[in-house]
């Protein structure tokens, strides 16, 4: 069975050997979450309904996937290079100074490939892969903790968001698909040591103020009742779940970007899956991250940051 849907492109279906032809599916009507009947095909299915929407953010940027060939109830791996059912033109390779292959898609037809595969996550670094010593995303990964209301999420998220204004840097939001929230800072590139010690210190600031509220450290045993800041989805080689991409959780659940006025009591992070997403996209006059890849900012100078 193949998939006949619209295979619109960023910068053009450009299958790597020109011969790969339609992608085709191997058991379409395969369940990957069994608990809402979500099948290989309805995936492949809502991918093609987001792409013009996904593309900006997945296109041409190196990958990390999380794959589950039986579902969500089956055993999931995760992957970083190409190997057995990701050896295919469609799926693009490219080798780094450090001589680490890097896989990342093109296109819509990339992006069915791994729906094929079992990919029921994606996981961007915070570059693109013609210039992957440079970070232009900042990611912060806002983790609350057992017992930390979703209030004090939101609150958390519009605290960060005010302290970058105050630095004259906009950025936007999204839900995880998990249970927190994403605050990404778009950049016009910088090193990866200069995206890290960035973010390290902005949420150092943060937990500083409210060290009731926030944490920065990893350890489990000292997150409940509290946000875990994490700043560490921003070295080299590290991932965050690329926005419109599903979740290997219960529901389906869909990564979504949203507007700052939407963030509240009925935004929560697991509101959006692959069943409702599709109203939700019908009903907004404005895609909530619009301008997203114009916004071109530098971060601050770190030295002068820390003194503030």
């Amino acid at each position: 069975m193949q998939h006949n849907g619209s295979r619109r492109s960023l910068i053009g279906n450009n299958l790597g050997n020109g011969h790969a032809g339609p992608v085709k599916f191997t058991h379409p009507d395969r369940l990957y979450w069994s608990d809402v009947k979500i099948t290989k095909q309805r995936l492949a299915d809502y991918y093609t309904s987001v792409w013009d929407r996904m593309a900006p953010h997945v296109v041409n940027r190196p990958m990390a996937l999380v794959r589950c060939p039986d579902g969500v109830d089956g055993q999931c791996f995760f992957q970083k290079h190409a190997s057995a059912g990701l050896d295919n033109a469609r799926i693009r390779r490219k080798r780094d100074s450090h001589g680490e292959e890097l896989i990342y898609i093109e296109d819509l037809d990339g992006l069915l490939t791994l729906v094929q595969a079992g990919v029921l996550e994606i996981h961007v670094w915070g570059s693109t892969i013609d210039d992957v010593e440079h970070c232009n995303r900042i990611v912060f990964d806002l983790d609350p903790g057992d017992g930390m209301p979703w209030a004090g999420t939101v609150k958390a998220a519009r605290e960060l968001r005010d302290r970058l204004a105050g630095l004259k840097l906009k950025s936007f939001v999204k839900t995880t698909g998990g249970k927190g929230l994403h605050v990404v800072l778009p950049l016009d590139g910088a090193p990866w040591d200069d995206a890290k010690d960035f973010a390290h210190a902005m949420v150092l600031a943060m937990a500083a103020d409210s060290p009731d509220r926030y944490v920065t450290k990893m350890t489990k045993s000292i997150r409940g009742g509290k946000i875990f800041l994490d700043y560490l989805r921003n070295g080299r080689g590290a991932t965050a779940i690329v926005a419109y991409s599903t979740r290997a959780r219960a529901g389906a659940t869909v990564s979504t970007p949203a507007t700052w006025d939407e963030l509240g009591p009925k935004l929560t992070p697991n509101k959006f899956t692959v069943l409702n997403i599709g109203k939700r996209l019908a009903s907004l006059k404005r895609d909530p991250w619009a301008g997203i890849g114009k916004v071109k900012q530098k971060l601050p100078d770190l030295a002068a940051f820390k003194k503030r």
